[in-house]
């Protein structure tokens, strides 16, 4: 493809987000594998260089744009070269017109702005969550030691504070290493792999993932637990909690089972497990501020009114977990969000609403208190960005 020919792949890419992003769609990564995988014609580079130019183009822009060609319009701004690659070509965009809207360069809306200050970030911690992101795995100590993978994969580095992570070069095809297909590895954040040691699960516990999602977290505490004990993994997203039983199979985990849930409907379809559990994660649904260096369009798709409807279902199933734990369990409360609105003040208000619960202070060797709990931040742990506060039952 020429380079204008590029420009033009990426401004319908772009389109696709945008779009996806006022209505709350698909994700920008599965857009763009999706969009590729309707082009079989277009080269390893050519996907490189048109998968760079988008996510270039999101990071450059605060504001969802009104259209995709306005945002890579804004991004030849910043890059001047790129004029040239709007030659009205039978593949390329138009040429440029002076009088075209052209979207506005910056880091987030300014009222999310005002709310991550008034949340303790500076300048630079907001920079920071836009920042390109590292890879990290997390080696599976059911099947393998964390030495002997790094050992196999040039460049793996040990993460610090985790035993068991390992940082790894950002360009390696992950899923074509053999330690990925036999199971020993997982692709998983250094700050995830930290807030999954924050449950302090061991053998025996019985667990409930609350919020499982694909099971990420899930498999990290069954390694936690050496296979023995129980994981009830719960989700409303069907498609996402069937990625976990193949996830599952291959990591060798037995003792992880899955249930759907109905929304509105989970304080019945969890009665059976009422006061029984030894810990209750709750990785709830979040504004995902603390991701952005991964999903940077997610700041496109934030508004207050959204906010506060997370805010509510935060509410809702840390009340579910509140039933769940047993007396002198735990429940673990996690947001990959840096927003106090979403972490420190949700695990405060619990607190007031259920006396006799107490916050047990963490020690993960990373991150910075933060009300109940800690948090963790790409600048200060070059971590994703997560609130997580463990939150014990009376007896």
């Amino acid at each position: 493809m020429t380079p204008a020919a590029r420009t033009q792949a990426a401004i319908e890419l772009l389109d696709r987000i945008v779009v996806a992003a006022r209505d709350q769609g698909a994700a920008a990564d599965t857009l763009i594998a999706r969009w590729f995988a309707e082009r079989r014609y277009a080269g390893s580079k050519d996907r490189r260089a048109i998968r760079e130019m988008v996510y270039e183009a999101i990071r450059l822009l605060g504001v969802r744009p009104e259209s995709g060609r306005a945002g890579i319009l804004a991004l030849a701004k910043v890059r001047p070269e790129m004029a040239e690659y709007f030659d009205g070509s039978p593949y390329g965009p138009a040429a440029i017109d002076p009088a075209e809207p052209v979207a506005d360069a910056g880091l987030m809306p300014k009222w999310l702005g005002l709310l991550l200050k008034k949340s303790g970030l500076g300048n630079a911690e907001q920079a920071a969550l836009l920042q390109r992101a590292p890879l990290d795995v997390r080696v599976n100590s059911l099947k393998a030691d964390p030495a002997a993978v790094a050992a196999e994969i040039p460049g793996a580095v040990q993460l610090p504070h985790v035993a068991d992570g390992l940082r790894i070069p950002s360009d390696l095809p992950v899923e074509k290493l053999p330690s990925f297909r036999d199971g020993q590895i997982e692709v998983q954040d250094a700050g995830s792999q930290l807030v999954s040691l924050a449950t302090g699960a061991k053998r025996g516990d019985q667990v409930i993932d609350l919020c499982a999602g694909g099971g990420g977290k899930t498999l990290a505490l069954a390694a936690m637990m050496g296979n023995h004990g129980s994981i009830l993994a719960c989700d409303i997203d069907r498609g996402r909690l069937q990625r976990l039983p193949p996830r599952a199979e291959r990591a060798g985990v037995t003792i992880a089972e899955t249930r759907l849930l109905n929304p509105g409907q989970e304080f019945d379809q969890l009665a059976d497990r009422f006061a029984r559990a030894d810990i209750v994660l709750i990785d709830a649904p979040c504004s995902g501020t603390g991701t952005w260096r991964r999903n940077p369009e997610a700041r496109w798709r934030l508004s207050p009114d959204r906010l506060a409807k997370l805010g509510e279902t935060q509410r809702y199933l840390m009340k579910l977990g509140a039933e769940l734990v047993r007396p002198g369990g735990a429940l673990v409360y996690v947001v990959c969000s840096l927003l106090d609105d979403e972490g420190a003040s949700q695990a405060e208000a619990f607190l007031k609403a259920y006396p006799g619960w107490k916050a047990e202070p963490l020690a993960l060797g990373a991150g910075n208190a933060r009300g109940p709990g800690l948090r963790l931040s790409p600048l200060a742990d070059s971590t994703d960005g997560f609130f997580v506060a463990k939150l014990v039952r009376p007896w």
